[in-house]
């Protein structure tokens, strides 16, 4: 496997996490850094090790200890991911969460009203 292969690999998951997560960054490492908990674990180590290994590539004397079977598979483990990814979804999700909890918390308070109100006898 050539440095450009290993180089366009890391590449290729940058701009998917940047098209998928918007997550953006100079570099795959600062963005596997930012991504934080919403990459898995798995993925988040295939991504830390792919960034290394492109930034390994870029030197040919460090070039030869990259293993092509790792950067394979972690490429795979990341655009396995990141390929299910969908962004409106996400954002829904989050939408929904939100909404959620804010009706719960109305929903606490007014039931702790309502106590507060027979408890004092006013009903």
């Amino acid at each position: 496997m050539s440095a450009v292969t290993i180089i366009q690999m890391a590449d290729r998951v940058s701009a998917l996490m940047e098209e998928r997560l918007s997550v953006r960054g100079r570099t795959l490492a600062e963005q596997v850094r930012k991504a934080g908990r919403r990459l898995p674990r798995k993925v988040r180590e295939a991504a830390a090790y792919l960034a290394e290994a492109g930034e390994m590539a870029q030197n040919p004397k460090l070039l030869v200890r990259v293993d092509e079977g790792d950067v394979a598979a972690a490429y795979d483990i990341c655009l396995r991911h990141l390929g299910g990814v969908n962004r409106g979804e996400r954002r829904k999700s989050a939408l929904l969460g939100a909404a959620a909890s804010a009706a719960f918390g109305i929903f606490v308070v007014m039931v702790l009203a309502i106590g507060v109100i027979y408890w004092r006898g006013l009903i």
